[in-house]
């Protein structure tokens, strides 16, 4: 029995020491974690830099393409200048696994970020992976990405809009109305989808692809051209990658010297698709301006 006790009391401590060793190198990767939180939150780049293996793979917030090296990270990263950027988080649901001298890591952070129009919040999903290097545990990929619930919260919330994305926007806007009147196929199978559906300014039935192509061959087949085409009112609303475009509208058509406007307002719906902003249907009225 002495002996049986006495391997048990080998055993036990034998483990205690592995777990003693395992909670060190558990405490380490915390530390680093934290490290690399504080150093994005003080714009600390050399830091960043600093706490990342050469040879990083994996994927960031918003990264379409795997990032391959320390080079493509922090070019990714950006400058990290500017008054803007995360300012706090905390770390939630901490776990590791551990083989050897490597180490998957896996966690939810919430966070917060300064932004011109604010602060906004997020919760983030990190899978990170962990190898230790002359006595270093050292980040050497990641996937981090944004939770469902944040993007759903984001979903339900208004966008700003660049001036960019704006401009975009109403390009497209103008397109479909110009290509309509030049019957112009090929803009229009780009501009306007399968799934169209459209409420005209006459009529009581709801539209839809076909109906708008045919008219733009009717208004061609006439032989009257657009002259003028202008929106005196806009005002835009984008929900993720859906923007309501809100107008005035009159435009003046020509044929054989005589001319004829119209004009109204319309409700006109836009998604981006693939970089490309489509427009899935609208609502119009007409009035006089």
């Amino acid at each position: 029995m002495t002996r049986i006790y006495a391997a048990f009391l080998l055993t036990a401590a034998v483990c205690a020491a592995a777990d003693d060793d395992r909670a060190a190198d558990r405490a380490a990767i915390r530390a680093d974690i934290d490290g690399i939180y504080r150093a994005f939150i003080d714009k600390d780049r050399a830091k960043v830099r600093a706490t990342h293996d050469e040879n990083w793979h994996g994927f960031l917030e918003g990264s379409r393409q795997m990032i391959r090296g320390i080079a493509q990270y922090m070019n990714y990263v950006g400058a990290l200048t500017g008054p803007y950027g995360m300012s706090a988080y905390k770390i939630r649901d901490f776990d590791i696994l551990f083989e050897g001298d490597a180490a998957f890591v896996t966690f939810v952070t919430d966070i917060e970020i300064k932004t011109p129009t604010g602060v906004n919040r997020a919760v983030q999903r990190l899978a990170d992976f962990y190898i230790k290097k002359n006595g270093k545990w050292t980040q050497a990929g990641s996937n981090t990405s944004i939770s469902p619930e944040t993007i759903d919260e984001r979903m339900q919330q208004p966008q700003p809009l660049s001036d960019s994305t704006r401009k975009s926007l109403l390009d497209a806007r103008e397109a479909v109305w110009r290509a309509f009147f030049a019957n112009d196929r090929a803009a229009l199978d780009k501009l306007l989808p399968e799934d169209l559906v459209t409420i005209e300014a006459g009529g009581n039935r709801f539209g839809n692809r076909a109906a708008v192509l045919a008219g733009a061959e009717q208004f061609a087949k006439g032989g009257a051209r657009l002259g003028r085409l202008e929106f005196p009112q806009t005002e835009i609303q984008v929900y993720g990658n859906t923007a309501i475009v809100y107008s005035t509208y009159l435009y003046e058509t020509e044929k054989d010297g005589q001319k004829q406007q119209a004009s109204g307002r319309v409700t006109e719906t836009f998604v981006l698709r693939n970089g490309q902003w489509v427009n899935p249907g609208w609502h119009m009225d007409s009035q006089k301006l």
